[in-house]
């Protein structure tokens, strides 16, 4: 079973949606550094144009912007991200992204789609990793029907989709599924990219935290099938 298979999410009513967004776009505006945003926009290799924000800045404005405002459902959420990815602004995305982090928990099996187009939609380390991590992970951890989803993500063409798959067990430590990790590193090995490459690595790293024995007597049996770069952010803390 699958939530996310040619699904478009739809940006629902929202009052509170209204109100964040007014503000936001009130607040970040007045606070643009045009002579910092060439910087920004070249550091993240010119995805997407930048107000000149300074992470600081932004999380005060965000305080800011969110005081007083009641806890979100689920459809204010879908709301307040698809907005915010619809401004061409990456500060905005960013804005989304910490949002969705604080209150993933109000978020159910059905959001997934959101994610997805969030992941697909002006894509770039920077947001995708955030959500992979902070989103699509515990999302996946309450429902595990969505492991179904994580095992059509790792196929998927789209190499954000498949490195989110790789990198949404992050955060589980000892509940991670070892065997669908290691199997998806397996799966895409051989991935020409080299953020699904990074990924890989990372994502085994990451895990040898919890056991790192299981990571090294992996990497040994495959180790021919990983490109260097996997191998060696695999085994960094670990050793061969």
């Amino acid at each position: 079973m699958s939530v996310t298979e040619a699904r478009v999410p739809v940006v629902p009513d929202s009052a509170l949606a209204d109100t964040v967004l007014e503000r936001l776009t009130t607040a970040y505006a007045a606070a643009a550094d045009p002579l910092r945003a060439p910087a920004l926009r070249a550091y993240m290799k010119d995805v997407a144009p930048f107000l000149g924000l300074t992470a600081p800045v932004r999380r005060v404005l965000s305080r800011t912007v969110l005081a007083g405002t009641p806890r979100p459902t689920e459809a204010d959420c879908t709301a307040i991200a698809l907005r915010c990815w619809e401004l061409p602004e990456r500060e905005y995305h960013y804005f989304a992204v910490d949002y969705l982090r604080r209150h993933v928990g109000r978020c159910s099996f059905g959001f997934l789609p959101v994610t997805r187009h969030l992941v697909t939609t002006v894509p770039w380390w920077d947001t995708v990793d955030l959500l992979a991590a902070h989103v699509v992970g515990p999302l996946v951890a309450a429902d595990p029907r969505l492991r179904a989803d994580m095992d059509a993500w790792i196929s998927d063409e789209n190499l954000w989709v498949a490195r989110t798959a790789l990198l949404h067990q992050l955060r589980h430590r000892q509940r991670t599924d070892s065997e669908r990790l290691f199997a998806y590193c397996v799966r895409q090995a051989g991935h020409p990219d080299f953020f699904v490459r990074k990924a890989i690595g990372w994502a085994l790293r990451e895990y040898a935290k919890t056991d790192p024995e299981a990571v090294r007597d992996f990497v040994a049996r495959e180790r021919g099938r990983f490109a260097p770069l996997s191998v060696r952010e695999a085994l960094r803390n670990i050793g061969p």
